[in-house]
This record gives structure tokens, C-alpha cells and sequence, in this order.
């Protein structure tokens, strides 16, 4: 009896276990982890263009990646994701014109102001050519540099990004994670801006790019040489999946990556996952 009553105790356990273990897998999509603490970077400085002082963080050696973070992100946000990258390649962070440690300038914001930006910090870098990971916001950034600038970027990764307005959720999806984001970036500018006493003119800069921007053609996703993986999650709260197939059926040759179980911040949410889709996109020649 006792034999049994163990047995019984250890199936109650395992159902326990199970059922938390599933709970967790089906709930990570609603967390919104903080991102890992970034290596010590290997170099940091500044490049000057158009108006604006652009900050950037160098790590390891190899190829040259770029890694283009969201909408009021900033480069701490790829902190799960250099280390991993650095092991292979020179790993390049920037903070976005008016985002993090730069300054914004004064054109009005836009993605192809922003493309110049990375196209300046290359020449800085003496780099030809750079693979390029965008997120969100960076993701658009670099779907106009692949459009405009297609010799300059060896292969593009864009997640969570849109070619035009009309593929966003208005209102995003009712989880907490992206106002509890709103939150967290809005501390973080706080924390490292230059220009902290800007932060509202800032938020409608963004504001007014979003409702009017990107607007790229399917003429100009069409003409798109260069290799392009587009990762939509399963649980993006801000951009349709619809809209992100049909992102990858525009661009000829474009892989369609689906990641399940996470949502616009899946960076943050499963890195292992996550760095595990960005090392497979690196390793094609």
C-alpha cells in the first residue's frame, strides 16, 4: 500500500510539474523579462551627421553585423543578443537618432533620415558592406537601406517591422507588455539621454513617423536583391501576420520565419530562441 501511495504521490507530482511547465510555455508571450546586461563593449564612440550626434558600442571581430533596435529602444536592449553574435562576428550596436546616448537633430524623423544615419556610421567604420538585424522600428530602417542602398547590406533580418502603416494593430493587443514596454523605454531615455528636457517633442516626432510611415511600394519591396528573413511572433502585439507574410511573399527570395510562443519582445522573452534564428541567418555566405 505504501509502494502504492509513493507511486500515486510521485504522478501527482509530475501532473503538477507538467501543468506548470505548460502554463509557463503558453504565458511567455505576457511576460516582458528586462534585457540581459550587454558585455563590456570592446570600443564605443560617436559619428556626427546631418544635425545629430550618433552613438554606437563595437564587440568582438569577424563579418560586421549591425543590430538596429525599435522604437524608443536603445542599444542596452540587444544585451542577450552581442554575446552570442560577437563570438563570430564584429558586432555593431547604435542608438537611433534622438534614442538612448544620441542626440535627434532637427529634420524631421523618418526612416530614411535614419537609414543615412547607419550609412554614415558604416563610412565612419570603414565597413563596404554589413549584414544587418533590425527589430521592429530598425527592421523598417533597414528595409529602406536594402530599397535605396542594396550594395551596402549583405543580408537583412527584420522582426516585428512593417512596410506600411495599415500593417499595425490600432489599438496594439491588450496585454500589458507593450504599455509595461512604454514604461521601461521611457525610464531608459530618462536615464541616458542627452537631450532629456526633449522627451515630449521627441514622443511626437515618433508619434507622427508611425502614423504616416513606412510607405514603401511593392514596386520598390519587389526590386529587393539582397537575402531577407522576415521573423513575425506568434504574439506580436503591434504587427499583423498577415501584413508580415505578405512583407516576405513582396520581397523575392525572402524566407518567412514564424516564432512561436513569444511576442514583439522575443528577444527578451526566449534569447536562447531568439539568438538561435539570428546565428542560423549568419552562418548562410
Amino acid at each position: 500500500m505504501l509502494a502504492k501511495l509513493q507511486d500515486l504521490s510521485l504522478l501527482c507530482m509530475s501532473l503538477v510539474l507538467i501543468s506548470v511547465v505548460g502554463a509557463f510555455a503558453q504565458n511567455l508571450w505576457q511576460t516582458l523579462p528586462p534585457p540581459a546586461a550587454p558585455p563590456e563593449p570592446a570600443a564605443t564612440g560617436t559619428v556626427t551627421h546631418d544635425g545629430a550626434t550618433l552613438y554606437y558600442a563595437i564587440h568582438g571581430e569577424g563579418p560586421p553585423v549591425i543590430l538596429l533596435h525599435g522604437g524608443m529602444g536603445n542599444t542596452e536592449h540587444w544585451g542577450g543578443q552581442v554575446g552570442a553574435l560577437a563570438a563570430t562576428h564584429k558586432v555593431v550596436t547604435m542608438d537611433s537618432r534622438g534614442h538612448g546616448r544620441s542626440t535627434r537633430g532637427g529634420k524631421r524623423l523618418s526612416y530614411h533620415l535614419m537609414a543615412s544615419d547607419v550609412l554614415a556610421l558604416m563610412d565612419h567604420l570603414e565597413f563596404a558592406q554589413a549584414a544587418l538585424i533590425g527589430w521592429s522600428d530598425g527592421g523598417n530602417t533597414g528595409l529602406d537601406l536594402a530599397i535605396h542602398h542594396p550594395g551596402r547590406v549583405k543580408r537583412l533580418f527584420v522582426f516585428g517591422s512593417n512596410f506600411h502603416p495599415s500593417g499595425l494593430k490600432s489599438p496594439p493587443d491588450g496585454s500589458a507588455t507593450f504599455p509595461n514596454y512604454l514604461r521601461r523605454a521611457t525610464a531608459d531615455h530618462v536615464r541616458l539621454s542627452r537631450q532629456k528636457n526633449q522627451l515630449a517633442g521627441f514622443l511626437k516626432a515618433l508619434r507622427n513617423m508611425w502614423r504616416t510611415e513606412p510607405a514603401f511600394t511593392k514596386d520598390q519591396l519587389g526590386a529587393i536583391a539582397v537575402p531577407v528573413t522576415v521573423a513575425h511572433a506568434e504574439h506580436d502585439e503591434i504587427v499583423r501576420r498577415e501584413h508580415s507574410k505578405r512583407l516576405a511573399k513582396l520581397i523575392p527570395g525572402a524566407q518567412l520565419r514564424e516564432l512561436p510562443g513569444v511576442s514583439h519582445f522575443a528577444m527578451w522573452q526566449d534569447p536562447a530562441a531568439f539568438n538561435a534564428e539570428l546565428l542560423a541567418f549568419l552562418a548562410v555566405d
